[in-house]
């Protein structure tokens, strides 16, 4: 045992402050069944963000001494052991809903501490980065499978101070962590309403006057060209060369991303491109993995398209090819789009049926005034969710802050308050 001499705080192995512990039950997916006794605890019911979810929680059927053996009581404290490289070492104290015994899975470590630990502070020492680094090279593994086994977590430091201290620094974190989730809860809610708000406007038009009223026409029919990627086989890569192929992962949200590609030779790039190649202005679609993304391409370098895209190019004298991108992008057509979808295992479109997907073509005019507004809209939506983005960004960094404070002596009820008064705004 050591002391620490500026808060006064004991530091202890943590197999020096536990009474037990226990691995779980093990039930096959076969033993799973809602139809079963009791409640059975995974490692998906432990959050990412240290907390119990019993959300979607399976049964299984356990003899008497299973249950005696790995039921729970309300305020366990339960490790993930085993899982990604990433998630392997979440953790959060179970609740108890109810009198029902409920057990747990062989991924989940059941650890019960001493008399002198307090489970909430300990719940929350687990989420600080003062454990969290220590957790992180104890992991073994994978990038798929990783664990942490007792043998290593066994050896863990953690600081505490006397119990009364600890019981009063789990109910500041109580108090500000119930703010700033409440406050989280906000700005998700209104990032959801900034994006929905836009999208409510986008369907006034393409499934509302417009879709209802406008003139309808094969998109063919308003396209000087639609060109598909001409090979099948994988292209000989070269990041030496200015050459680039657009694939799926390269389009979303109207549109197409030049960053993350694959560099190709000129040989390949003559090769793939004897048709045509896609020019700025072009507007690419996805019809597969996923299928029906679309996005405009901004550029004027040397691109071809990748498999299971196609560029269309818009005949100027019919179709803005920003109208046809909000065209695509709504209920009208994206439905058309995966009513043409085949495939059993993977959903894909097949290249004749994107010429035959039927748009809305009301005069040049209108589609110009269409368009401006929805670019207006869609501006303001994109202000919102960079606001509200960086709002649960500065939240996130606000729990991290107060952990530290609580976990290096720090925190008291004047801090706490002082860092998230206003923030349920």
């Amino acid at each position: 045992m050591s002391l620490n001499s500026n808060t006064h705080w004991r530091e202890e192995s943590l197999e020096n402050i536990v009474t037990s512990t226990a691995i779980g039950l093990v039930k096959g997916s076969k033993e799973q069944d809602s139809s079963h006794k009791y409640p059975y605890i995974k490692m998906h019911n432990i959050s990412n963000n240290n907390s119990y979810n019993p959300q979607k929680i399976v049964k299984v059927n356990a003899t008497a001494q299973e249950v005696d053996k790995y039921s729970l009581n309300d305020g366990d404290f339960l490790f993930n052991t085993r899982n990604s490289f990433e998630l392997v070492g979440k953790s959060c104290l179970y609740t108890s809903r109810s009198a029902r015994k409920v057990l747990f899975n062989n991924n989940i470590m059941r650890i019960r501490f001493s008399p002198e630990i307090h489970n909430k502070f300990i719940a929350y020492a687990f989420c600080s980065d003062e454990i969290l680094n220590q957790l992180a090279g104890m992991k073994q593994g994978t990038t798929s499978v990783s664990a942490i086994y007792y043998k290593t977590l066994k050896n863990l430091k953690l600081k505490f101070p006397s119990l009364p201290e600890q019981k009063r620094i789990a109910a500041l974190l109580d108090s500000a962590f119930a703010d700033i989730n409440k406050a989280r809860a906000n700005a998700e809610q209104n990032l959801k309403n900034a994006r929905e708000l836009f999208e409510s406007f986008l369907e006034s038009y393409f499934s509302g006057e417009v879709g209802k009223s406008a003139p309808k026409s094969k998109i063919s029919e308003a396209c000087e060209s639609i060109v598909d990627c001409v090979n099948k086989t994988a292209p000989k890569v070269d990041f030496e060369t200015p050459f680039k192929m657009i694939r799926t992962t390269n389009v979303r949200n109207g549109k197409v991303n030049l960053e993350k590609v694959n560099f190709v030779t000129e040989e390949t790039f003559n090769t793939w491109t004897r048709r045509q190649t896609p020019e700025r202005g072009d507007l690419i679609l996805t019809r597969e993995a996923p299928m029906g993304e679309v996005g405009i391409l901004d550029s004027d370098e040397h691109v071809f398209l990748g498999q299971r895209l196609v560029a269309y190019r818009v005949n100027q004298k019919k179709l803005n090819n920003y109208f046809l991108l909000y065209a695509m992008r709504s209920k009208l057509v994206q439905a058309q789009i995966h009513a043409r979808a085949s495939g059993s295992t993977v959903q894909h479109m097949r290249v004749p049926d994107t010429k035959l997907l039927i748009i809305p073509l009301p005069p040049i005019a209108e589609q110009l005034s269409i368009v401006e507004k929805l670019r207006q809209a869609e501006a303001y939506r994109d202000q919102l969710t960079d606001i509200y983005s960086k709002k649960l960004e500065h939240l996130i960094e606000l729990k991290k802050s107060l952990l530290h404070k609580a976990f290096t002596g720090q925190l008291s009820a004047s801090t706490a308050k002082a860092a998230t008064d206003g923030q349920a705004a």
